[in-house]
């Protein structure tokens, strides 16, 4: 039973406030583009001065980045609650997968979650976001991997492999959404289903052979052989 105690009604305004702020700044970078977004035209649409915006953000850029921190902190608390006997790699897509499965009352209420899909798109095609987000990503798999080594009873300093784990889930996640952004089904629905199949490959793509394989799965003796056939010239 959650027994945190309600915010009081400042609180709650000036949150209100700060969420407006969120929301003005994504409908008009999605609109309009980033670059071409005003401090003035964001307060403009929730109708508070400059000064309020900056009582909350430093600059634009952190409202453009406002509703995926708080994913981002939806995520590692996903990670600190699965179970220790899981595997580092089987925790962080179990946690992910959990966090498209909970995060979505969350985020609508801030912003209609389709507007925060397409935030996504936004910062890969703006190169002054694309450069925050790829420093903030960063940061993530730092926090991740002192998080996994915590749970592993490990040194991470000394131990490579929580940064090991994390830089390659970190890689497929990166991969995923990049895919995801050129494509044309831009729901949640749809990332997690190819966040899904992008981490199903990454044991294979580690593990597996990657030449041809019969119906099985497996490599036939006459295929396996013809690898090591010996190179004949060819007759003229």
């Amino acid at each position: 039973m959650d027994t945190a105690p309600r915010p009081g009604l400042r609180e709650r305004k000036k949150q209100r406030t700060r969420d407006a702020l969120v929301r003005s700044a994504l409908e008009l970078f999605a609109a309009q583009g980033y670059e071409r977004t005003t401090v003035d035209e964001i307060v403009e649409a929730v109708d508070v001065s400059q000064r309020t915006f900056f009582r909350y953000f430093a600059g634009k850029e952190e409202a453009a980045f406002a509703v995926q921190e708080m994913a981002e902190s939806h995520f590692l608390d996903a990670v600190r609650r699965r179970p220790p006997h899981e595997a580092p790699l089987d925790a962080l897509r179990r946690a992910v997968m959990a966090g498209w499965d909970t995060i979505g009352e969350a985020i609508e209420a801030i912003v209609p979650i389709e507007l925060h899909m397409r935030t996504y798109q936004l910062i890969e095609s703006t190169p002054a976001l694309l450069a925050i987000h790829l420093r903030r990503h960063e940061a993530l798999e730092e926090q991740l991997a002192r998080l996994i080594a915590e749970r592993e009873g490990i040194d991470v300093d000394a131990d490579p492999r929580p940064r090991v784990a994390v830089a390659l889930f970190g890689g497929v996640m990166r991969l995923a959404a990049r895919r995801w952004g050129a494509g044309d089904d831009f729901s949640v629905a749809a990332m997690r289903e190819l966040t899904a199949s992008y981490l199903d490959q990454t044991g294979p793509a580690l593990i597996e052979n990657w030449h041809t394989r019969d119906g099985s799965g497996h490599r036939d003796a006459e295929e396996a052989q013809g690898d090591f056939a010996p190179i004949t010239p060819t007759e003229t």
